[in-house]
């Protein structure tokens, strides 16, 4: 059975990013996440994940029609 919440580590190796930017992007709202346990470690669910890595291909393909990286 696949886990339906992942420790920030896990988005941070799924992701390929530092736990910093982990935590901002779910400080910022745009990762939605969830506070559990008495510490209050943070958890996300995987189709949030999921939701967030499309909405990142969504706004990439837009910036790559747009000619935003004709200029690189």
């Amino acid at each position: 059975m696949a886990k339906r919440f992942i420790p920030l580590s896990e988005v941070c190796e799924v992701l390929d990013i530092s736990s910093a930017q982990a935590y901002a992007l779910v400080r910022s709202g745009e990762l939605p996440a969830i506070k559990v346990g008495g510490r209050g470690q943070w958890r996300v669910e995987t189709t949030q994940l999921e939701d967030y890595i499309q909405r990142m291909y969504a706004r990439t393909e837009k910036l790559v029609q747009s000619g935003a990286f004709d200029e690189e």
